[in-house]
């Protein structure tokens, strides 16, 4: 099988049964041609898995094909926008069938359900990598960004964080887990993330500041606060409670609360959504979570004096690794 028979058997024409009227040019052509809606702001936004340092050798290919776009839809959830489409280039060290089938429908699953199709790529032979571009569109003006957050303003965070770097821990066997269920939750959570593409669309106009997980909150917040020019306080005890699963399980319950908060605080693939916003809207994001069926859960305060303070319970501080994750200083 040649280059253009892979394109077209595995992504050219199940991707263009998915083109909706943004996509005035897909694949085929030498360039996508696309059309966002009048008065609107383009976002692009471009991501790179390599094999054997952002997922393992032999991970399920279906995820991995699920996760390679999840990964670029959370960029634009955060900044509030709804995808147009995207680009993959695709670096394969020999064409397997076996495998280029699971990866393209789970890729193209996700597609299918964010109505984000794939425009265009590019493949060559080499190490595995998975180059995604996507794009989307947002009403002019309405894009949320990270250097928003005002003093007094609520931090906030989607869904369970802490669950994926569990995921992570399993996969590396630095645990184990008799329950089998909580098991295949976690690893789930790593390998096919849910990107909140509704949530970052009802923002519009709450959220000062907002941005997606990746890299770890304690790092990730550090970034926002940052951009901002701000800092926060981070109650320990109310992260803990967006993963009561992990943290009940027999493995884990034995940890102090400190230690639960700091694992929580520094794993990454979270790609759940961070932002602030006013206390005035606390009503507003308690319903919203109940609307589209996840936790918002209220993790803390903005504050003038910059710096990142995290406690427990008892108000004492909890002691953190502050750096998130480093692609060149992490082996």
């Amino acid at each position: 099988m040649n280059e253009f028979e892979l394109i077209e058997r595995y992504f050219a024409l199940p991707a263009k049964a998915l083109y909706t009227p943004a996509v005035l040019t897909g694949i085929g052509d030498d360039c996508a041609v696309l059309q966002p809606a009048p008065d609107a702001q383009l976002l692009v936004s471009s991501d790179m898995l390599l094999e054997g340092r952002h997922f393992f050798a032999g991970t399920d290919a279906y995820r991995l094909g699920h996760k390679a776009l999840a990964t670029n839809l959370s960029d634009l959830a955060a900044c509030g926008a709804a995808p147009l489409g995207f680009t993959l280039s695709l670096a394969l060290p020999q064409v397997d069938e076996a495998w280029l089938e699971p990866f393209s429908q789970g890729m193209l699953a996700l597609a299918a359900h964010s109505e984000c199709p794939l425009v265009g790529g590019d493949t060559t032979r080499g190490p595995l990598t998975i180059h995604i571009t996507v794009f989307g569109q947002i009403p002019q003006g309405q894009a949320l960004l990270r250097n928003g957050a005002q003093v007094g303003h609520d931090i906030y965070v989607s869904g369970s964080i802490g669950e994926a770097r569990a995921g992570l821990h399993l996969l590396q066997a630095q645990w184990s887990c008799a329950n089998t269920p909580l098991r295949t939750h976690l690893i789930r959570r790593l390998e096919a993330p849910t990107p909140r593409l509704s949530l970052g669309k009802h923002l519009r106009g709450v959220a000062s500041s907002a941005m997606d997980l990746s890299d770890g909150l304690c790092g990730d917040l550090g970034h926002l606060l940052k951009a901002s020019k701000v800092g926060a306080r981070v109650d320990g005890a109310a992260l803990l409670q967006t993963a009561p699963r992990l943290w009940q399980s027999s493995e884990l319950s034995s940890w102090c609360e400190s230690k639960k908060i700091a694992f929580a605080m520094a794993g990454g693939d979270d790609y759940e959504l961070l932002f602030t916003a006013h206390p005035s809207f606390r009503s507003y994001l308690t319903e919203l979570g109940q609307e589209l069926g996840m936790g918002i859960t209220r993790i803390g305060e903005v504050l003038a004096e910059q710096g990142l303070h995290v406690l427990d319970s008892q108000g004492a501080a909890v002691a953190l690794n502050g750096a998130s994750f480093d692609h060149f200083a992490a082996d």
